[in-house]
């Protein structure tokens, strides 16, 4: 099975602390989220955060109301029965439960979640000791890149490429919106040529449009993508990096479109489509007789000239091949007549499949 496979078209919705510490607003978030997830018929998680208030802040600065992520920690806390709640409420509805861990404790809760993949934000992509304790579960990671060192994303790639686990790299700018001229989407084509073994996602926080940066990004051959996700029917205010139900069923419907027109394989050549080559073979010149050529003439540039239309069971251009190797009359043709596939010595008159599609092109 492709190591990949999990990666590939997901759609992570990030959460984080939006639940604003209630129970009751995650689950109203999940609930409209999980319904535009439904309609638009893709795969996607829903992504906590999980931190151990005790040992993640210490606690001589626990109170600290002027220290803002300190602050905004304290304040959206769930309990671990709470978390237990949302998780099951992701699953119900059909969603892959997922999880950022920001200390060693929490990582032990996504094993107890059983969260199928683990998530490793930006601040932490060079944490080793969290990375340590990450990679004893043997759980696909996802990272963001946000401020990484190519030192750093090289050493950590290594790192979890020689434990086997399974692993993709989100570009990221960590910045809380950023503008549309910050995206740096060229560094999607710089993780893929750099690790073509991985798969390479975005994680969004540009705030202008739903569009635009999805089918730029997935024409440049990300596969995983992630937004922060808020409901704000409840007076709470939304922040510009998180995305509303009806911006998320747009950036669906956008990835939806990217992936219709970029079409199929990029490794393989294209099948072509019955209009394409009616359309083509239009505009294909016939060959025709520029005198009276009889049986067992060898054509020259002199016998022929090549003119449209192109008619049904015509030598076509593409056909002809004349001088050392030319083509031999097998049937008088009269001047300004077309030379017929029949007419003339030629590997394609003796192949029957050959023969229906030149008797089926042309007027």
């Amino acid at each position: 099975m492709d190591k990949n496979l999990l990666f590939k078209d997901l759609f992570v919705l990030e959460m984080a602390s939006n639940h604003q510490g209630s129970l009751d607003r995650g689950l109203q978030i999940i609930d409209k989220f999980s319904k535009v997830v439904r309609f638009n018929n893709v795969k996607a998680a829903i992504k906590l955060q999980f931190r151990d208030l005790e040992h993640f802040v210490h606690k001589d600065f626990v109170e600290r109301e002027d220290i803002r992520y300190v602050k905004r920690v304290k304040d959206t806390r769930l309990t671990k029965e709470e978390f237990s709640i949302l998780v099951e409420a992701i699953r119900k509805n059909n969603c892959m439960p997922m999880a950022t861990p920001f200390d060693e404790k929490s990582v032990d809760w996504c094993v107890e979640f059983e969260m199928p993949i683990i998530k490793v934000a930006s601040a932490d992509n060079n944490d080793w000791s969290l990375l340590e304790k990450i990679a004893t579960t043997k759980k696909p990671v996802i990272i963001s890149t946000g401020g990484m060192s190519l030192k750093d994303m090289d050493d950590v790639v290594i790192f979890f490429q020689h434990r086997a686990i399974p692993l993709a790299l989100n570009h990221c700018v960590a910045a809380y919106p950023h503008e549309d001229s910050e995206c740096e989407l060229n560094q999607i084509d710089f993780l893929r040529d750099r690790y073509p073994d991985l798969v390479i996602g975005y994680s969004c926080h540009e705030y202008h449009d739903w569009a635009a940066s999805i089918h730029i990004a997935y024409g440049k051959g990300a596969r995983t993508f992630e937004r922060h996700i808020d409901i704000n029917d409840d007076g709470f205010e939304v922040a510009k990096y998180s995305s509303l139900p009806a911006q998320i069923d747009r950036w669906f419907k956008s990835w939806h479109k990217a992936k219709e027109m970029c079409g199929g394989s990029p490794t393989e050549r294209r099948n072509f489509i019955q209009r394409e080559i009616d359309y083509l073979d239009s505009y294909v010149r016939g060959v025709y007789a520029k005198k009276g050529l009889s049986v067992g003439h060898k054509l020259t540039e002199d016998d022929v000239y090549l003119a449209i239309p192109l008619q049904k069971g015509q030598m076509s251009s593409r056909e002809l091949l004349l001088g050392k190797f030319g083509h031999r009359m097998i049937a008088d043709v009269e001047k300004d007549r077309p030379l017929l596939i029949e007419t003339v010595d030629t590997p394609y008159s003796i192949d029957a499949e050959l023969l229906s599609y030149f008797k089926s092109r042309g007027i």
